[in-house]
């Protein structure tokens, strides 16, 4: 091989105290790893989302992407035993006055196994049909022991409403009868790293979070969400949620592709304690942030104030309150009308201007193919 592809990667001495390193030279990225005495280089790029492989961890014998788990050899290159074929580019190394030198021609090819897409993963089409809605229910309780909750009734009087004279498809979706895993932080590694569909509903298929996925990005044209008042914020099963929807906000960020167009969102906010609208600024805040559109005055609210700490009559009187019921069947009755028109027209794009936006494009590192 020609000796123009040689590259000095430094002192021996220095490079054996790390078990693992990203180096990078040129458009090249080598995960270098050292132990009992042997170097190794394989691409530091892993075959999955691009994830940085030197970045990751040594486990035995092999290296495992601190993005999604992917393992490969350390000095082979091929994926992890029942995966061999899931291959990266190894290098070859050789030692020269006590220094380290890598070819950067690799020894040898990159190869990716096919894999089924993931269901969600489908093209985004509105199947015809009535305007479909799909409510959540974020209250938290013991299945066991079930009581009653203000905002679910509220919730479930509209999606009857909705139902009726099959104006519209409905559906009801309790987040606490899903098991799902919480947000395990891959936009933290990188905002590559969060992938759509999620990272955990591709790896996990006991994970219960493609319910809302699906209504929200496929099924849905009206999304109706309803949460309690917890210390003046949303409940805790929403935030959950909200943390795991972030991989379809990202798409806006690392692919500059809107995931949620021509689609209504409303919401039902109630409590004993006040702070309506404390709870529901930084719902529009996310609920637009990922694309939705609203009606005119897109939520309703109760709450009999600060010091009302007799829970039980603020049940009885959402139970009682004919105004109430009312106020979520004319919430309802708003978002269906929206989106009955939105389904006409194309009103909403699938790129928008990144300015301004929490939208910031996200350079990737481009590398030479192997």
């Amino acid at each position: 091989m020609p000796e123009a592809n040689w590259h000095d990667l430094g002192a021996v001495a220095e490079l054996s105290r790390a078990p693992l390193q990203q180096v990078v030279v040129g458009r090249t990225r080598i995960a270098l790893s050292h132990a009992n005495g042997l170097f190794g280089a394989i691409s530091g790029t892993c075959n999955h989302a691009g994830g940085p492989l030197g970045e990751g961890r040594l486990d035995g014998d092999y290296i495992t992407c601190p993005w999604h788990n992917w393992k490969y050899h350390r000095t082979e290159g091929q994926g992890e035993p029942g995966f061999e074929a899931e291959c990266v580019p190894r290098y070859d190394l050789k030692t020269e006055g006590g220094h380290l030198w890598v070819n950067l021609e690799a020894a040898t090819k990159r190869h990716r196994v096919p894999h089924e897409p993931h269901p969600l993963a489908r093209k985004i089409e509105r199947a015809p049909g009535p305007i479909r809605v799909a409510g959540i229910s974020t209250t938290a309780m013991d299945p066991a022991n079930p009581r009653v909750s203000t905002s679910d009734l509220l919730l479930e009087a509209a999606l009857q409403h909705a139902g009726r004279e099959g104006r519209a498809e409905t559906r009801m979706i309790k987040l606490n009868d899903l098991k799902f895993r919480h947000c395990e932080g891959y936009y933290s590694k990188s905002a590559h790293a969060c992938t759509w569909p999620c990272s955990i509903t591709q790896m996990d298929p006991e994970d219960q979070l493609d319910r809302v996925y699906e209504a929200i990005v496929h099924w849905g044209d009206v999304i109706l969400l309803a949460t309690p008042i917890r210390w003046g914020s949303a409940g805790s099963l929403y935030y959950k949620m909200a943390e795991r929807l972030n991989c379809v906000q990202n798409q806006v960020t690392i692919r500059n592709k809107v995931l949620i167009r021509n689609k209504v969102a409303s919401f039902i906010v109630t409590g004993g304690q006040d702070n309506v609208q404390g709870v529901i600024g930084p719902l529009l805040t996310f609920f637009g942030e990922l694309g939705f559109l609203f009606p005119q005055f897109p939520f309703i609210g109760h709450s009999r104030g600060w010091s009302a700490e007799d829970m039980e009559n603020n049940v009885r009187q959402v139970v009682a309150s004919d105004e109430l019921r009312e106020g979520a069947e004319a919430l309802v009755d708003r978002a269906i009308a929206m989106a009955a028109e939105l389904v006409k027209v194309e009103f909403t794009h699938d790129h928008v201007a990144r300015g301004g936006r929490k939208a910031h494009h996200m350079a990737r590192h481009k590398e030479t193919s192997a």
